[in-house]
Parts: C-alpha cells; sequence; structure tokens
C-alpha cells in the first residue's frame, strides 16, 4: 500500500537574526491512507511546525516530502495552495469560519476555490452538514451557534473536497469536556469511513484515541507506538 505520507529526513530551521533555530531535525515519518495518528510533544517540540509542513501551510529547509506519490518539497507557495485545497482538510482549535457567512456559505468556500459550480457545491455542503448532524443549522451564522457547533461546521469544511487527510490542530482545545468527547466521537465515524485522521495534540486523552502516537521532543521523533488499545465511540 503506497503512503499517503512520507517525510524523509525533515529539517526546518527558523533565523532569528544571526540564531539558527533548528525546529525539526532530521525526521523521517510515513502514514498510509486511513490512518489515525496523534502528534505530541510539549510547547516547543516541533509538533506546529511538522503540522504545517505536512499541511503545505510551510516548507522545509532539508530533506523531502512525498504526499500521495507526490514531491511537495519545493513547490512554490501557488502549488502548495493548491494542493492543500484539493488533498488536505484542515481543522483548527479557534474554527476559522467567516462571521458573516452562514454555515453552508462558511463549508462551500473550498469548493469555491477548487472551481466547482454553484449547484454542485451546495449540494455537497448540505450533504456532508448532515453527515456531522447540523441540518437544522445550516443557516446561522457563526455567533448564532455553539462552540461545538462550530466545530462541527470546520469538521464539515474540512471534509468537503474529500481530501486525502484531515489534519486537526489542538481541535478541541476551546470546547468543554462533554463538546470535545462529541467531536472525537466525530472524528472516530471520519476514520471509520476511510479518511486518514492527523490529530496534533498535547492531550493525552485526545491521543489515546489514535491509532497510532508519535511524540516529539524538542524536533525529533522521541518515539513512534501503535496504540494497541485506542479509546473508541462512547
Amino acid at each position: 500500500m503506497e503512503n499517503v505520507i512520507d517525510l524523509q529526513n525533515i529539517d526546518k530551521n527558523y533565523y532569528i537574526g544571526t540564531i539558527v533555530v533548528e525546529a525539526l531535525r532530521s525526521v523521517s515519518i510515513k502514514m498510509k491512507p486511513n490512518e489515525y495518528v496523534a502528534i505530541m510533544g510539549p510547547s516547543g517540540s516541533g509538533k506546529s511546525t511538522l503540522m504545517n509542513l505536512i499541511g503545505c501551510l510551510d516548507t522545509a529547509t532539508g530533506g523531502a516530502y512525498i504526499l500521495n506519490g507526490t514531491d511537495v518539497s519545493k513547490m512554490e507557495d501557488n502549488q502548495l495552495a493548491e494542493i492543500r485545497n484539493r488533498e488536505i482538510g484542515f481543522i483548527f482549535q479557534t474554527f476559522n469560519l467567516l462571521p458573516r457567512y452562514t454555515a453552508l456559505e462558511n463549508v462551500t468556500l473550498p469548493m469555491v476555490y477548487a472551481g466547482a459550480s454553484r449547484q454542485v457545491r451546495t449540494a455537497r455542503a448540505k450533504e456532508v452538514i448532515e453527515s456531522v448532524g447540523l441540518t437544522d443549522r445550516m443557516l446561522h451564522k457563526p455567533n448564532e451557534l455553539s462552540g461545538g457547533q462550530r466545530q462541527r461546521v470546520a469538521v464539515a469544511r474540512a471534509l468537503v473536497n474529500n481530501p486525502s487527510i484531515i489534519l486537526a490542530d489542538e481541535p478541541t482545545g476551546n470546547l468543554d469536556s462533554k463538546t470535545s468527547l462529541d467531536i472525537m466521537n466525530l472524528f472516530d465515524d471520519i476514520h471509520s469511513q476511510g479518511n486518514t485522521v492527523i490529530v496534533v495534540t498535547h492531550e493525552e486523552s485526545i491521543a489515546k484515541r489514535a491509532h497510532r502516537i508519535i511524540r516529539l521532543m524538542d524536533g525529533e521523533v522521541e518515539s513512534d507506538e501503535i496504540n494497541k488499545n485506542p479509546v473508541g465511540k462512547s
């Protein structure tokens, strides 16, 4: 089975004046389709940098990144934007919804960038909004929704282009414990439908739901282990 993600000896340096900060050092990670992976690590471990590289929001200083068979390491910004929109569905801690748009309009946005017709966009957006249990809220704006509902809209938006990877950054960071559980149950559903799910988190309870846990420390992979007893949907 071909890897959906193949990071080969990835280095990422940041320069502050004459000081070089090594955010990632020779990181090599492979992920197959339909894996459910948690990336963990304390502040400064490199997990956010790694997420940005996997999500094609940034490029490495050294090494190669093969995404679904395409080397994206040396791509220009416009090429990366196209790959991002097609291959990766993002879910952020702060939801990143446009406040003046309804839930339906927010969900259709990735399809606008992909060039889909209005009819196709609307039909597909309604389909994914229904799949996350928000049919009765699709014409509401973000300020008319609870935090959990807003995150469900963000999940629907991430799914709308049928991406090969769902990439979530602290997806329950702004939610209470019951709502967090609802969202993580939704992630279980997404994974069971065949998606590759990557969750960047500092919370052990969230990571334990994944089937594989990668821990970073000081820009290096400290451990990469199969979670034999993932906490399932409840």
